[in-house]
């Protein structure tokens, strides 16, 4: 054959420690025939790898024989060089395809695991176990020690409160914690708590309701968890919440919904409200005095809406739902009273510190 070629060669089988010397000899074909004084071999050129180059010859190694060893010149032609394994410089398959191509294929990888981190949280979110959800929500609840309060009175409104915004046979297990930002927050696993300092600077209850049945919606639509992988990465499912307790309310408080979670919360509470026969307006109210009313009123609360959008247009929503209807009060004085006052009067509450 044009390409048959034989080449002096040196070589240790693997099986013995004696160097074999003979000649290499290659008939164009798959095959590497190895002729020495003790005998011949065939060696596949698919099961050789090279080794390394040094003074003047090339080391190749077996896949299938890690102890075997042959050395051959250099300047091989190229008919038998193109069958030998070649260096790696950079990998076998970035080697084979050119850096060029290859660093392009890093480059679509590197694009499509960044889309894919960036919208985990919105396929994910609604998908992760509810079990799983409920443990991280009974965690962080149970972080809370004992800073939520409790009054028989208190606890009474707000149960009486919660039923008007969840009917749900199943409701949403809603708390008062004793944490002076005016803020609310959906935990994962079906709680809502509501900030002390939200309850203080509510003007009625139906403020509340409104705030409580918007916090119940992200529970019921399931944005919570996505909101949480968004706000804390896979760590949140991994590790659960932060070990510090202050940063981890923080953050659960500040986190941010999409326009359209906060919209489906919205419709939620609106909805609750109106077959409750709650009025609509505290709610319209409580988002006037946060964004500022028509005659210039400055933003009287920064906490619960700091990561909420556009207060005003929302009123307005909730002033357009209380059209034509007739509404009977969601809480009595008394009952209103207790839930304001439930911080005040337990007297095993802790205060929350953040530091």
């Amino acid at each position: 054959m044009d390409e048959a070629f034989q080449t002096s060669a040196q070589w240790y089988d693997g099986h013995t420690a004696i160097r074999h010397k003979g000649e290499a000899v290659w008939d164009g074909g798959d095959l590497l025939v190895l002729r020495g004084s003790s005998g011949s071999m065939e060696v596949p050129f698919a099961d050789l790898e090279y080794g390394e180059e040094r003074a003047g010859e090339l080391i190749y190694t077996r896949t299938s024989n890690t102890d075997f060893r042959l050395v051959l010149p250099t300047g091989l032609p190229s008919g038998l060089a193109s069958k030998l394994p070649a260096k790696q410089v950079y990998g076998a398959w970035v080697d084979k395809l050119g850096i060029g191509k290859a660093t392009a294929i890093f480059a679509a990888v590197s694009i499509a695991a960044v889309a894919l981190f960036m919208t985990a949280p919105e396929w994910l979110g609604p998908r992760v176990p509810q079990s799983w959800e409920r443990n991280l929500g009974d965690a962080l609840v149970g972080d809370m020690g004992n800073r939520l309060c409790h009054t028989k009175e208190g606890d009474a409104a707000l149960a009486k409160l919660l039923e008007a915004v969840d009917p749900e046979q199943e409701k949403v297990r809603a708390g008062v914690a004793n944490i002076g930002m005016v803020n609310a927050v959906a935990l994962p696993g079906g709680q809502v708590l509501l900030f002390d300092g939200l309850v203080q600077d509510a003007e009625s209850p139906e403020e509340l309701a409104g705030v409580l049945g918007h916090e119940v919606g992200h529970v019921r639509e399931r944005h919570v968890m996505t909101a949480l992988l968004r706000q804390f990465g896979l760590s949140i499912l991994l590790s659960g919440a932060n070990s510090s307790m202050g940063e981890t309310v923080f953050g659960l408080a500040s986190m941010g919904y999409s326009r359209d979670a906060e919209r489906e919360a919205d419709e939620y509470a609106r909805n609750r409200m109106a077959e409750s026969n709650v009025s609509p307006l505290g709610a319209a109210r409580f988002f006037e005095r946060i964004g500022g009313d028509a005659e210039g009123e400055q933003n009287a609360v920064i906490g619960w809406v700091s990561s909420h959008p556009d207060p005003r247009e929302r009123a307005q929503a909730y002033r357009a739902a209380a059209k034509g209807g007739s509404f009977i009060p969601v809480l009595t004085d008394e009952e209103f009273a207790a839930l304001k006052s439930m911080c005040e009067e337990d007297p095993d509450v802790e205060e929350f510190d953040f530091f």
